[in-house]
């Protein structure tokens, strides 16, 4: 048998997360208690619904959970985590200085942070490989 024996009965989620920055730092969101991986770092985003673009699911998550607009700069890779329970793929995008002052209507917490920085940071384990594709951009960048 290939690949990974548990991906027939567990769910898989397509999620759509932004990488927001702004002056140099990078918006983290702080997962609930109440809400699965309870304290762990995201970014924000959510699920993408059947027939939404994950661009369009995007918008729709922003506004939803911290009552922002931010413009998309550039799609990164899609990445694929197996948890114990169920799976997700992450479509990250970074996106530019969000338009408002921002609201946590289902996180914790939030923190602005230095790419360099992300680390510190207690993440969900999905968001590790875009930390990395992201630090590994925005060295180029610089």
């Amino acid at each position: 048998m290939t690949g990974d024996p548990g991906a027939a009965v567990r769910p898989h989620l397509q999620v759509a997360c932004a990488i927001i920055e702004r002056g140099g730092l990078v918006l983290a969101t702080q997962r609930s208690a109440a809400m699965s991986l309870p304290l762990k770092w995201e970014f924000p985003g959510g699920k993408i619904r059947e027939g939404e673009t994950p661009a369009d699911c995007l918008q729709r998550e922003l506004r939803e959970e911290l009552g922002i607009t931010a413009a998309v700069v550039e799609a990164l890779s899609p990445t694929t985590h197996h948890y114990a329970s169920f799976s997700v793929t992450l479509h990250p995008f970074r996106c530019a200085e969000p338009s408002g002052p921002i609201t946590l209507h289902e996180h914790a917490a939030l923190a602005w942070v230095a790419p360099a920085d992300l680390l510190s940071l207690d993440w969900a384990e999905a968001d590790l490989p875009v930390i990395a594709a992201y630090r590994a951009l925005a060295g180029r960048a610089s």
